[in-house]
């Protein structure tokens, strides 16, 4: 299986994503030269040479009529009917000035200009904001694939859920500012575009730093990661850090959530190739994400176990009976925990006491949480990210003289043979309570 991982320790945004995809290619040139004839209108994508802390690595532009948007030095448009959150990312992001990504100046490529404020000496698209009809009209007349189209309007339509959200107002009655313009959609479609022509099977990614700090919006300062930008990587496992600013761009975030399958740490992959996409500021740490492409280890011989990401929960308890803890165990249980025990443990000044351990996806970490704080006595709780490798299960049925019986069968995705079989411990529970046979013989008359 041809798999993509991508290190997100510095954070995300569309161009540097862009660029570290480009450096995959074999074929650079060739495949620039195609995102040039995307039939963007006016767009020009530029690949420049970057380094950050002695790496070398490739920065995107994209240019709408031979222009980049202004930096981070200008002040505030307050012109647009919205201002959203995404709108002053350009001028207070701390680990790179977004740079064409979501804040360039577009217009949509057929002649109309919805909510434009033009300006003496200024492109009539300095100040358009697009809504979701438009990028679909826009997207649609690209010369790509039907896949990156459909990839493309799909990213959109997250980020516009999110803004949504974020304002109170429908989908349909969201105008995106930044994000909205020609060169964001660029970035975008270019990401789609990479994506389809590398062949990525499926898609890994690091834990996200967003950063930490303050972000300055046209609504005033807002906490890092701003409310879109978290509502798009809720279910996604995220960290802050001592880099003041704003590290994952709302179009960042858009593009993991919808490309990566699970985050974690690297899976056992045998890699081909490292691209770098790099911002535009300089920190102590590179200012890049970094791509791995390559094949998952072993798939030569296919016995090789799904890959998976979970959460552990813990906390310490000493003061719970065991009956409260039971419960709380069996609550968990029913908000989704993949598993819960309990170990026996010496605290501080020799008192025992009880490891509660929950083992959680991570979209599930909020709500898993908040049961284990409403139903036990614990001050905090804390997180540990695991790797796991997982056999595909699947079920059937065995008509047995007490009625069908469920089987749970084990066995490497996509093969047949079956590793291991187990008969499921409800169905015989039932069974020896209204017959009272006991389960060893209820198994034994089965014969599994």
């Amino acid at each position: 299986m041809r798999i993509l991982y991508l290190d997100c320790g510095m954070g995300a945004a569309g161009d540097m994503l862009m660029a570290a995809l480009l450096e995959l290619c074999p074929d650079r040139e060739a495949v620039l030269e195609e995102l040039n004839h995307l039939g963007i209108p006016d767009a020009e994508f530029r690949a420049e040479k970057s380094e950050k802390c002695g790496i070398s690595g490739t920065h995107m532009r994209v240019l709408i009529h031979g222009e980049e948007e202004a930096g981070e030095e200008n002040p505030l448009d307050t012109h647009g009917q919205f201002d959203d959150l995404f709108h002053e990312h350009k001028h207070s992001h701390g680990a790179y000035d977004h740079g064409h990504e979501e804040h360039g100046h577009g217009e949509n490529g057929h002649g109309e200009h919805s909510h434009n404020h033009e300006h003496p000496g200024e492109h009539s698209y300095a100040h358009h904001h697009a809504g979701m009809n438009e990028i679909r009209e826009w997207i649609g007349h690209f010369h790509v694939s039907e896949k990156v189209k459909k990839d493309a309007l799909a990213v959109y339509r997250l980020i516009a859920e999110a803004e949504s959200r974020v304002h109170g107002k429908t989908v349909e009655d969201i105008h995106f500012h930044e994000v909205g313009t020609l060169d964001a959609v660029a970035d975008v479609t270019g990401v789609c575009f990479l994506m389809e022509r590398l062949g990525i099977e499926k898609t890994f990614a690091s834990a996200v730093h967003v950063g930490s700090g303050q972000v300055r919006c046209a609504h005033g300062i807002l906490p890092v990661p701003a409310p879109a930008t978290a509502c798009l990587l809720e279910g996604i496992p995220i960290y802050g850090g001592c880099i003041r600013g704003e590290l994952c761009t709302p179009t960042g975030a858009a593009l993991l959530k919808y490309f990566v399958g699970q985050f974690g740490i690297m899976p056992p992959m045998a890699t081909e190739k490292i691209g770098y996409g790099m911002g535009k500021k300089d920190f102590p740490a590179a200012n890049c994400v970094r791509a791995f492409i390559g094949n998952l280890r072993n798939q030569e011989s296919e016995n090789l176990a799904e890959a998976d990401s979970i959460v552990e929960l813990r906390c310490n308890l000493d003061d719970m009976t065991g009956e409260e803890i039971g419960f709380a165990c069996e609550i968990l249980f029913k908000e989704g925990a993949l598993d819960v025990y309990t170990v026996g443990i010496g605290m501080k000044k020799s008192r025992p006491g009880i490891l509660l351990v929950c083992l959680c996806r991570s979209a599930d970490i909020c709500r898993i949480e908040e049961c284990i704080f409403r139903h036990t006595t614990t001050l905090g709780i804390r997180r540990v990210w695991c790797e796991r490798s997982v056999l595909s299960r699947s079920f059937e049925g065995i008509e047995t003289p007490w009625g069908t019986v469920r089987k749970k069968l084990s066995h490497y995705p996509g093969q047949e043979e079956v590793l291991r079989e187990k008969l499921e411990y409800e169905d015989l529970a039932a069974i020896a309570e209204k017959t009272g046979v006991s389960i060893a013989q209820i198994r034994k008359r089965i014969g599994i």
